[in-house]
């Protein structure tokens, strides 16, 4: 098979991923210098180990950001840290998640992509993926219309400090972006209370109610609610158009739209991989990581391990208790997968109701290209 980087582009990895949960389902590939956790019960014990980190133990934040307003973001992001200070904060950010009402941000979601079709003209697919569901986050976050938009430009340039292979360009940019995203959030943080309702709000009550006192993370997290928004709900979006565009059944409820979203996480992941870094040696089975070896964790393969999911290659929307890893597992499971659901759903079906017809998207799935990303399986429509 390809290498499991670059199937993230292909039209179709999956029988790829297949080969590795059946033969190799945790294994050292040198051509990646990483060992590859492929089976749903490596990628379990991965994503529980303390002693596996997401970040390398001696970069905790990259080089070419650290001492910038987005190295201070990224420093503080919850998903990019370990311990027990992370897990401190990690329970206020999921606490403050919960306060998010799906409902209410569908209908947002819907308003937004009537306003981006009102314009006329060619779908504007970018916009529907990318800036749609950055602006319902950002007013959920209490910003204005005019706030929420520039939030939703600012934070493509933020996330493109996050890969690897970030060139100084992007990484300049970025600081450029966490600086005004700071600016336009920090008063929102500071007032939150008053204002009584919003992700803000419910992120200020849940560090008081944690004891937690210290502010520069919570502005961090909340630029986090934005850039985890970013990538992974415009592939939910794009894979979901796609599944429509190859004859699944069109769902007629808000229930079904959202049994459908979920079964395209797992079925066509829109985050295919993610990394861990071994602080302390880690065995699973016979095979021991040492520390300073890094894991490549597939967790669209391990969506499709039959162990976890019958007949896990087809399609079927509201599976009986599926296993779904597209938003982690453990200390760093994803706390705003119902919310990228909701959204997702709101976007397609006003899509949709607009009279959009999904088979204009592609003849066959070979005709489908998908961005160059290392972990997120995005269509270019």
């Amino acid at each position: 098979m390809t290498n499991p980087i670059e199937a993230v582009r292909l039209a179709d990895p999956y029988p790829g991923y297949a080969a590795l949960v059946a033969e190799r389902p945790f294994a050292f590939d040198p051509a990646l210098n990483a060992w590859v956790a492929a089976d749903a019960a490596a990628v379990r014990a991965v994503l529980g180990s303390a002693a596996l980190r997401v970040r390398p133990v001696a970069e905790p934040v990259p080089a070419g950001i650290v001492g910038t307003p987005a190295g201070e973001v990224f420093g503080d992001l919850v998903r990019m840290t370990d311990g027990g200070l992370q897990q401190h904060l990690k329970g206020v950010v999921v606490e403050a998640l919960g306060t998010a009402d799906p409902v209410h941000a569908a209908r947002l979601a819907a308003e937004q992509t009537r306003a981006s079709l009102g314009t006329g003209g060619e779908v504007p697919f970018e916009e529907l993926m990318f800036a749609v569901p950055a602006r319902v986050v950002a007013a959920l976050c209490g910003l204005d219309a005019d706030g929420s938009a520039e939030a939703a430009r600012l934070i493509g340039d933020f996330v493109q400090c996050i890969p690897a292979l970030a060139t100084p360009e992007q990484q300049a940019a970025a600081a450029l972006a966490a600086a005004r995203l700071q600016e336009l959030l920090g008063p929102g943080l500071e007032h939150a209370e008053a204002a009584g309702n919003g992700l803000l709000a419910g992120l200020v009550r849940a560090a008081r109610e944690a004891s937690w006192t210290r502010t520069a993370p919570l502005l961090a997290n909340a630029v986090g609610f934005l850039s985890q928004t970013y990538d992974a709900t415009a592939g939910l979006i794009g894979n979901t158009l796609l599944a429509l565009a190859r004859g699944e059944e069109t769902p007629k409820t808000p229930a079904a739209w959202e049994r459908f979203v979920r079964e395209v996480a797992r079925h066509d992941a829109p985050i295919q991989n993610t990394r861990r870094f071994a602080a302390e040696p880690f065995r699973h089975g016979a095979a021991e990581v040492a520390p300073g070896e890094q894991v490549l964790v597939l967790l669209a393969a391990a969506n499709r391990d039959p162990a976890v999911n019958p007949d896990p290659h087809a399609f079927r929307p509201g599976r009986e208790a599926p296993v779904v890893f597209t938003f982690g597992a453990a200390a760093h499971r994803c706390p705003g997968g119902s919310l990228a659901v909701a959204i997702a759903g709101a976007v397609v079906g006003t899509l949709l109701d607009s009279g959009f017809d999904p088979a204009r998207l592609s003849s066959g799935p070979a005709e489908v290209t998908y961005r160059r990303l290392a972990n997120a399986r995005i269509p270019v429509l």
